[in-house]
Formats: C-alpha cells, structure tokens, sequence
C-alpha cells in the first residue's frame, strides 16, 4: 500500500507543490495596501486595517477548518480554498469600490487560512514519511518565489498597462488552473478517526507553556513579515525619495531575501539545531533593523532590507517543527493552532498604523523591534 502512495505522490506532487504558490498571493496584501491606499486617500490606521481583513480569519478559520477537514478530506478543503480565492480576486475586476476591496481580502484570509491547515498534512498523506520534509520546505520556497513576484506584477502593471489591479486577473487564473489540475490529477484519501480534531481538544493546548509560547512566537513573526511587507515600501518613498510603484520593489527585494533564506536554510538547519539558528537569526534582524531605521541612505536600507529578510526566513518554520515535536501524538491539533497564529498579520499592523499617524512611519515600525526581541527570548527556552 505505501508503494502505491509513492507512485501516486510522483504525478501528484506539483499540483501539489503549485498550491504552495498559490498560498503566497496573500502576501501581495502588503503592496495592495499601498496601492489602494493611495487610490482612495486613505490614512494609515484605515490603510492598515486591510492586512487586518485578510490574517483576521485565520484566528476564525483555523480550528474549524481542521474539523471540516476531518470530515470532507484534506484535497476537497484545498479546492475548496482555490474557489476562495479565485472569487477574491474577480471581486476588484467587477467593481473597484473599498467595500469591494475588504470583501476580496476577507474571503482571500479565508481561502488562505483553508489553505495553510490543509496543504501541510495533505503533503504527508500523499509522499512517503521519508520525503514529507524536503517537500514542506520545497513547498515554503515556492510560495516565498510567489510572494517575491507579486510586487514585481504589480509595478509592471502600473508602469506598463498604467492600472496595477492587472495584479487580480493573473492571480485569478493560475488559481483556476492550479485548481482544476488538482482535482483531475490528485486522489482523496480516506479519513481516520485520528485526524478528527475539536475545538476544546485544540484549544486545551494553550495549557502547555511551551506551546503557548510559540504560538505567541507565530503571532509575533508574521506580524513581523506584514508589517514589513506593508511598511518597506512607505518607508522608502519618505525617506529615499522613491515613487510607490519604485518603494514597492523594496517589497520585493525583502521576499527575494526570504526566498533565498529559506532556501540556504533547508540546508544550514540540516547541520545546526533550530535552537542555534534561531538565536543568531534574531541576533541579525535586530541589529540590521536598527541600522534600517537610522541610516535614510538607499543602498544602506536596502541591504538591511536584504538582512532582515534573510534573518527572518526560517523562522515559521522552527517554530512550527519545534511545536510539533513537543506533542507529536496531537500533530493534527497543534498545526491548527500554529496557523491560527498567522492572525498576527492582523494584530500588529493596526498598531504600526496609529504610532505611524500620531508620530511617523519610524515610530510605527519600532513596534516590530520588541517582537524580535521576543523571539529571540525564545530560542533561549528551546532544548535543542
């Protein structure tokens, strides 16, 4: 039987993998934000209450998904969150009103909370144990591939076609496609008692100090990669005279350094603990996200840009195969709970939002700085 399963997983995988890029369009939210923030005049607290519509559902959908999850399969959830996101991104194409655009990004944290539950197990039902690794980092690359590209669409499309919401249809399709070839291509698997889930068994483990403290860390991380995904670029329009559409590829340049990290890290955690890596990790960004916000010199933004990037990288990764291998029996429960901490895009920026208003974009970014620190923390607590 489990030759069987490898012999699928050889035809089944990219479809698979392609999922991973798609769970990367949620992070075009950053430069979205900038975009739509100018085109309606809005101020930062409201600009930044849009990431909040989309990393909001993820404290919503997380736990319920798994449920679902264990009743109808991990691939129907999966094609259930392509249609999710499809339709978000159709949404703008009909009618560009700001209802419109907090509908879109609601139902794109939607479909993206469905799909970060679902795709991580269906990668280890459908590889051998032996394989499941390799391919979740294949597949965090991929989606880190799809989060550098977005900026880059979007500023083509505004320089070249003078509308950056070309962004939408080119996402809408390879969502359709991705989608379609999955649900030909891939086999549903049965379900098994074990993998069903509930809320209080989930939500039970917040009683584990450990896991408490790194769900915390989840929350803090991608707070961290939001409110840099949405500031990087306001920064350097203020303070290196750039055009947004120039400011956005700062954003990009910041995924180009995640994907990269996440890469070299696939390789450098095979050596060192995660414990190691991720004390020198945070050791990094705070010293090069200090250098950031002092120095309003270009080519000096841009390489701390570059290092934090790299510093950040392998993070969510640590964390999320540290929990897991503090309650490997309750793996199904504790990746809902992990990725219910993906809320923290949703958490974070609305406070960068308001110190940015009432005092600059500097004093709205420091807000970042404790959360670094606390990661660091950490990686003083971890065994190994």
């Amino acid at each position: 039987m489990a030759t069987n399963n490898i012999t699928t997983s050889r035809y089944t995988i990219l479809p698979i993998l392609l999922g991973f890029f798609i769970m990367g369009f949620v992070d075009a939210v950053g430069i979205a934000t900038n975009f739509i923030k100018e085109d309606f005049s809005l101020s930062d607290s409201i600009a930044n209450l849009l990431p909040m519509m989309v990393f909001l559902w993820f404290v919503i959908c997380s736990i319920p998904t798994g449920i679902i999850m264990g009743k109808i399969g991990k691939r129907n959830t999966v094609l259930i969150a392509f249609s999710m996101t499809a339709v978000a991104m159709l949404l703008p194409l009909f009618s560009y009103t700001f209802i419109n655009i907090l509908l879109a990004f609601a139902l794109l944290g939607i479909g993206n909370a469905l799909l970060q539950v679902s795709l991580n197990p269906m990668v280890a039902q459908t590889v051998s144990p032996d394989r499941t690794a390799s391919i979740l980092t294949l597949g965090q690359f991929i989606k880190s591939v799809s989060s550098f590209l977005g900026p880059i669409i979007a500023g083509l499309a505004a320089s070249c076609f003078g509308d950056w919401r070309w962004l939408f249809p080119v996402y809408a399709i390879t969502t359709i496609i991705v989608g379609i070839w999955m649900w030909l291509s891939v086999p549903e698997h049965e379900t098994t008692p074990s993998e069903h889930a509930s809320f209080k068994t989930t939500l039970s483990l917040f009683g584990n100090r450990t896991i408490l403290l790194l769900f915390v860390g989840i929350l803090l991380i991608v707070g961290i990669d939001v409110g840099l995904n949405t500031t990087i670029p306001k920064i350097l329009v203020e303070r290196a005279g750039l055009s947004l559409a120039e400011g956005g590829l700062g954003t990009s340049l910041y995924f180009a350094s995640r994907t990269i990290g996440s890469f070299g890290g696939a390789f450098l955690l095979a050596r060192i603990t995660g414990k190691t890596f991720l004390k020198w990790s945070m050791i990094l960004s705070c010293i090069a996200f200090i250098v950031l916000l002092s120095i309003p010199n270009l080519w000096v933004m841009s390489t701390m840009i570059i290092l934090v990037g790299l510093a950040c990288s392998n993070v969510f990764s640590i964390i999320f195969s540290y929990a897991l291998q503090c309650l490997p029996l309750r793996a199904n429960e504790i990746s809902a709970l992990m990725i219910m901490g993906v809320s923290g895009g949703a958490l974070i920026t609305p406070f960068m939002g308001i110190l940015s208003d009432a005092f600059g974009q500097i004093t709205g970014l420091l807000l970042l700085l404790p959360c670094m620190l606390y990661l660091g923390w950490i990686s003083l607590k971890m065994k190994q």
